[in-house]
């Protein structure tokens, strides 16, 4: 009995692996099209993408005598940076669309790579300016969108809210936006990824627990609409994990 219900989970488990995969499949094929639609320019740039690659393989293979063993690879590798190249302008396009709207900077912080922790909308104006809040490796990140002249005013204050509870965990500023000191919206994943490594897991674990007591103030930052576009970013994500 015992046995037939494990061939049974088993069953069920690799019923829903491949209805997954066609799912991600799926994805990527709507995200192409939609994509090839506004970049004209996509199936030349990947095409030659492939070619190069490949041809660059095969020429080192005819260097070293082996060209017809290393074609595989060669095809493989351009099909690689092909796909590569595919996602990157994906997010060219989906950030381009993003900018500039409201809900744009909660957007992409909830789509940052790694091991992030964020508090979206800790505090916020009626004018929709918003300050969220992000934990990683470097401490604690305030991230701003809105009018300068408004967030800067939030910035501060929550800055002085949250250093009455951190210590000397370093507190960083982040401001939203192509002005002088402020930070592009495509820029922001690895604008984080270059703040120095202050603290370590159990670190952040305990800077977490310790800020999960503050409430957040102001009016709410709306949930939407999200950025038109903005579903294209799970599709890279699909990308990299194929």
């Amino acid at each position: 009995m015992a046995e037939k219900r494990d061939k049974e989970a088993a069953k069920q488990a690799k019923k829903e692996k491949r209805a997954a995969s066609k799912a991600r499949r799926g994805q990527i094929f709507q995200a192409f099209h939609m994509q090839r639609k506004e970049d004209k320019a996509l199936i030349p740039w990947m095409l030659g993408t492939f070619l190069v690659i490949a041809g660059l393989v095969f020429l080192l293979g005819m260097w070293i005598g082996i060209e017809w063993l290393l074609l595989p690879l060669g095809i493989l590798l351009g099909v690689l940076g092909a796909i590569i190249l595919f996602g990157r302008r994906v997010q060219k396009n989906v950030f381009a669309k993003a900018e500039g709207q409201p809900g744009a900077g909660a957007w992409a912080l909830d789509n940052l790579r790694g091991k992030w922790r964020v508090t979206q909308t800790v505090a916020a104006t009626t004018q929709l300016d918003a300050v969220h809040r992000v934990l990683g490796g470097p401490g604690v990140v305030l991230v701003a969108e809105g009018a300068p002249h408004r967030v800067k005013n939030l910035l501060s204050q929550e800055k002085k809210r949250i250093a009455r509870l951190v210590g000397e965990t370093p507190i960083y500023e982040v401001i939203i936006g192509d002005e002088e000191g402020q930070v592009p919206l495509r820029k922001l994943q690895n604008h984080l990824m270059k703040l120095p490594r202050n603290l370590k897991g159990p670190q952040v674990d305990a800077l977490e627990t310790k800020l999960s007591a503050l409430g957040n103030r102001g009016a709410a930052m709306p949930k939407g609409p999200t950025p038109q576009g903005a579903k294209m970013r799970n599709v890279q994500r699909t990308i990299r994990r194929r």
